[in-house]
């Protein structure tokens, strides 16, 4: 039998009372990609965290290539073979893509570069063959930043890669990059950990999965024997209810949302749609479709915005999110940590910060009311609310979007609600909650427009579709009209869409 690259012996992480991971074991083999799976507060992110130093275990060895090892920071991991490719972006905007690419490089020291060579063949590697190393980080897409992102970490040399969430910003194509460079450091002997709440990625592309539940592992399988409804079952205990588009509300007839030739962004052109009161409608797209641009120009985030827009039968004024705001719009970017979440204060201030005048009397804050309107608002998205005083930071990512969604929606001015890639790096059980909260808003009679670039979350939730690709409107259809067929089809401008 081949020795383990890496062995996970009896982890165990407590936050308090809390006990994030309870005596966690699994091993890799050389060469092999493990998918770690687990419904939100499973204890993966946990087990990230230790593996690549940003926390040391409570108890519990970590073994690597039949070695012991501890770590006292990230920077040791990496020393000692380990790079992390985290679901939160680390590159800086500021900085150049070569510049990027050298930031922690083992060996480099403050202010270190690679060549221009190693850093062109560390992005041809991701699919960015094409990007100037010295082109800044803040020109770029979000896309392409989490691609440079991933070729920073693949181009080191690790005998052990993690990669949490890697593709939650990225395009179908971008994808299959990621997986290209993934098998090539795999083919040298190097094994990858891959965590993702994609499970169709997950499936295709590892040998093996270990599941978590509750900070336990569950299940540790070869591929072979799971299918995408086992691992379902495993990771939740049950299989979750499916979300199905409902009836649609009376006032549905309403017309609440207007925007003629709306121009934005560099892709952005001529767009034009209505949307009904309580109607869920998606703009479905892969990414750089000009769907979040749709989004980011109704929130005022846009000011070279151009067209009309109308709220209520109220113009609109572009370019200004206080206007958008009292116009009764709710805005829930899909970059949660760079646009959201104060990741270092806790659950109950992140959920209260956009309303502090309603919480304080002559500019104090009144903490007993901070805590009941947090607590009220936690309970409306299902967050617990013994947690409050906790961290943000220390929720899993869906929870973390459950407190994202609940300081913007909980207003009773709501008229339009703009949702970015709602249940990015979401696993299926917080989705499913996610999903009930988006048509809970729509019962109210609220318009919701969602940008998604997942099929099953675009046919499972929305009452009506329209397809973006390169900045226009493709097509528009009411959900029972499509299928993922269709859909994929008209977002990606397939072969057979051009031979039809």
């Amino acid at each position: 039998m081949t020795t383990p690259l890496l062995s996970v012996e009896g982890l165990t992480l407590s936050y308090g009372r809390l006990k994030a991971v309870d005596s966690a074991s699994f091993s890799l083999g050389p060469g092999e990609v493990l998918g770690l799976c687990g419904h939100n507060g499973a204890g993966k992110s946990s087990v990230v965290r230790m593996l690549s130093g940003l926390i040391a275990p409570d108890a519990g060895r970590i073994v690597i290539d039949g070695e012991a090892r501890s770590f006292s920071s990230v920077r040791d991991a990496q020393t000692q073979g380990v790079a992390l490719v985290d679901q939160e972006l680390s590159v800086i905007p500021a900085l150049t893509v070569a510049e990027n690419l050298a930031l922690g490089e083992p060996g480099l020291g403050i202010g270190g570069r690679i060549s221009d060579g190693e850093a062109r063949a560390r992005l041809d590697a991701v699919g960015l063959g094409g990007l100037d190393p010295a082109r800044y980080l803040e020109d770029l897409t979000i896309g392409q930043r989490q691609l440079v992102e991933i070729a920073r970490a693949m181009g080191r040399k690790a005998r052990l890669f993690i990669l949490d969430e890697p593709t939650a910003t990225l395009n179908s194509a971008d994808i299959e990059h990621v997986f290209s460079a993934i098998r090539a450091v795999t083919a040298r002997g190097c094994s990858v950990i891959y965590v993702s709440h994609r499970l169709d990625e997950v499936l295709a592309l590892c040998d093996r999965i270990v599941v978590m539940r509750d900070g336990a592992v569950v299940a540790a399988l070869p591929i072979a024997e799971v299918s995408g409804e086992r691992l379902v079952t495993l990771m939740l205990g049950h299989v979750p209810e499916q979300p199905t588009a409902q009836a649609v509300p009376a006032s549905a007839g309403r017309p609440v949302l207007q925007m003629e030739s709306l121009d934005a962004g560099a892709v952005l052109r001529g767009f034009s749609m209505t949307a009904n009161a309580g109607t869920v409608t998606a703009l479905a797209g892969q990414v750089g479709s000009g769907a979040a641009d749709v989004l980011r120009a109704l929130a005022g985030l846009a000011p070279e915005a151009r067209g009309r827009v109308t709220v209520e039968g109220s113009p609109l004024p572009l370019g200004d999110p206080r206007r958008s705001l009292a116009a009764g719009i709710g805005y829930v970017s899909g970059d949660r940590k760079g646009e959201g979440l104060f990741l270092s204060r806790s659950i109950a201030e992140n959920l209260v910060s956009t309303r502090l005048p309603d919480i304080a009397r002559a500019g104090l804050l009144t903490p007993s009311w901070l805590k009941a309107q947090a607590a009220r608002i936690a309970r409306s998205v299902g967050v617990d609310v013994t947690r409050l005083p906790e961290a943000v930071s220390r929720l899993s990512g869906g929870n973390q979007q459950k407190v994202f969604l609940g300081r913007c929606l909980e207003r009773d001015d709501l008229r339009v609600v703009l949702l970015d890639e709602p249940t990015r790096g979401v696993d299926v059980g917080g989705r499913a909650d996610i999903h009930a909260i988006i048509r809970a808003i729509a019962a109210r009679g609220v318009v919701v427009l969602f940008a998604s670039s997942d099929l099953d979350e675009v046919l499972g939730v929305a009452d009506d579709i329209v397809v973006m690709r390169g900045g226009r409107l493709v097509s528009r259809r009411p959900r029972v009209e499509t299928d993922s067929a269709r859909l994929l089809s008209d977002m990606t401008h397939s072969k057979g869409q051009e031979a039809a």
